[in-house]
């Protein structure tokens, strides 16, 4: 089946923007994505993946690495040759077990050959991609945290039936749930860099322009697609500028000041706000082309990167958005 083009989706500018700035800097850790059902939630994080240019890999490496790479994985890809692959975008299933996610022992080349061989799993599969998991607030608690770990320290290490592997494992993070069929425990939500909440379109224009898209689409979808690909081409010019620009943008003292305040007036947790918030005003100046990081990063951004790491206010029952929005106003005017 055909993608539905990015930049095709009708409204849901909030979980655009937070997989945008996610794909110019994945160290930011993940996308947690909240909402209702059939509100585009795969349908962007897909979308988005297939977008992106193909990558490079080392030809016979089950790794992903890249060509100059070659050889320092647990596979003796040694060949210099490169070939070119979609980057990769890996659904995870719910009742995946742990051995599936981190790889395990080739019982097949173990009970053939007498040889111990290592399998990658789904984290290998997702390395230079996307990790997608729907109604990831079902997932065993262990597994989430697992999977937070490995896209923090961008590396999997397997240490089991006489088998010691490491391996590179950088992808976003991006899950999807209904806080009306579990919430996701608070420890856990905190550790994802952004939080987007989505909501079932109340316009009418919008809803009707979905379902005319919708038609298109499925009516001929590479028709629809050509439609779409000087849009879809811009979108692939900006996240290439935007990693081209990260490196170079530093963000002043006065801006870092800026989000501290901000993340001790609606009394953020820790100090992983600060850091998100930095790091994700630096990508969103970095995606728009700006010069600096300034402090109107920092305000677009802020909801996106805090409102799922507040502490509960039982004097205060107003929406984290609007306590964000509050804080800002009150802050900066």
């Amino acid at each position: 089946m055909s993608r539905f083009p990015f930049s095709a989706i009708v409204g849901q500018h909030e979980m655009k923007l937070a997989l945008l700035i996610a794909a110019v800097d994945p160290s930011i850790g993940g996308v947690m994505v909240f909402g209702d059902r059939g509100t585009g939630k795969s349908t962007a994080a897909r979308a988005l993946a297939a977008l992106l240019p193909p990558i490079s890999v080392a030809e016979g490496c089950r790794y992903g690495c890249r060509p100059d790479q070659a050889g320092t994985c647990p596979d003796p890809c040694t060949s210099k040759r490169a070939r070119k692959q979609a980057v990769p975008f890996v659904d995870m299933p719910l009742g995946a077990t742990e051995d599936r996610v981190l790889g395990a022992l080739d019982l097949e080349r173990a009970l053939r050959s007498g040889e111990k061989a290592f399998e990658p799993g789904l984290l290998a599969k997702a390395h230079r991609g996307f990790l997608y998991i729907d109604e990831i607030n079902l997932l065993e608690d262990h597994l989430v945290d697992l999977l937070l770990d490995v896209a923090a320290s961008r590396e999997n290490v397997v240490e089991r039936e006489g088998l010691s592997v490491r391996h590179r494992a950088s992808f976003v993070l991006i899950g999807s749930g209904n806080p009306e069929e579990g919430e996701l425990r608070p420890q856990l939500l905190d550790r994802f860099g952004l939080s987007v909440e989505v909501r079932t379109p109340t316009q009418i224009e919008d809803r009707v322009e979905i379902m005319r898209r919708c038609a298109a689409q499925e009516r001929d979808a590479a028709g629809f697609a050509n439609e779409w690909q000087a849009e879809e081409n811009k979108v692939l010019r900006q996240i290439a500028r935007g990693q081209t620009k990260l490196a170079k943008l530093e963000v002043p003292d006065d801006v870092l000041t800026d989000a501290a305040n901000l993340c001790m007036a609606v009394g953020a947790d820790g100090l992983r706000g600060e850091l998100t918030l930095m790091r994700s005003a630096r990508a969103l100046a970095a995606l728009r082309g700006a010069k600096s990081v300034r402090r109107e990063h920092v305000t677009d951004v802020a909801p996106l990167a805090l409102r799922h790491r507040l502490r509960r206010d039982v004097l205060d029952e107003t929406g984290s958005t609007v306590r964000i929005e509050r804080s800002i106003s009150e802050l900066f005017g």
